[in-house]
């Protein structure tokens, strides 16, 4: 068997390495959850038309395209910085949180840098705050998005039966699907964030605790 100072070594080596692995999945995760946030924020494929509705088109946050009833083309319109062009109130609230969430999630990445400058431990729970803070973003624009199908343009393209929360003859598309998986998704990165980040507090301990007793045995 080996001496319990080496096997301490050695656990502690594996901790390490196991550590790093993880974090490094975290870091690659976090980047890919950024990459979904942005797709979500500027695609327009929140809801869309179904087989009966009046007119062709589809909606996302800020832009959408509805069509005449007279053509194939669709008659495009909204950005994001024609903030007052957006149109439901509902629309502008999702946008503005769905699009904080892309900020805190780029932000986060950004502070990967500050693994060069602040303890380990530090950088994790400051990604881990700004991923939680994400997820509740998402939560809020996918809760308050719905409240915006009233909105005559909505009703143009679903039908007149459409209502809050209530999409009629429309049907929703990938990107609010997208969104609410992102929900999950910050959720669970904040947990992995903050658990590495304890471990890193507890392997400095650890360390901490051998240096004393080694300068204690000398």
């Amino acid at each position: 068997m080996l001496p319990s100072a080496e096997a301490a070594k050695l656990y502690q080596t594996n901790y390490v390495r196991n550590s790093r692995v993880i974090g490094l999945l975290w870091a690659i995760f976090t980047i890919l959850f950024g990459i979904v946030n942005v797709t979500i924020f500027s695609q327009p494929y929140w809801i869309g038309d179904g087989v009966d509705t009046p007119q062709a088109g589809y909606f996302g946050l800020f832009h959408y395209c509805v069509g005449d009833g007279l053509s194939r083309e669709l008659a495009c319109q909204g950005s994001f910085t024609e903030f007052s062009a957006i149109p439901s109130g509902a629309f502008k609230a999702a946008s503005f949180f769905i699009g904080m969430s892309m900020m805190l999630v780029v932000t986060c990445i950004g502070c990967f840098s500050l693994f060069f400058l602040l303890s380990t431990s530090t950088v994790y729970k400051i990604c881990g705050w700004m991923q939680a803070a994400s997820g509740v973003c998402l939560v809020l624009g996918c809760m308050i998005y719905p409240d915006g199908w009233d909105s005559d343009e909505v009703r143009r393209m679903c039908g007149e039966q459409t209502d809050k929360y209530s999409l009629g003859a429309c049907s929703v598309r990938w990107a609010y699907i997208l969104a609410i998986m992102g929900i999950l998704d910050a959720l669970i990165l904040s947990f992995l964030a903050f658990v590495l980040g304890n471990r890193q507090d507890g392997l400095m301990t650890e360390e901490l605790l051998a240096e004393s007793k080694e300068g204690g045995n000398a």
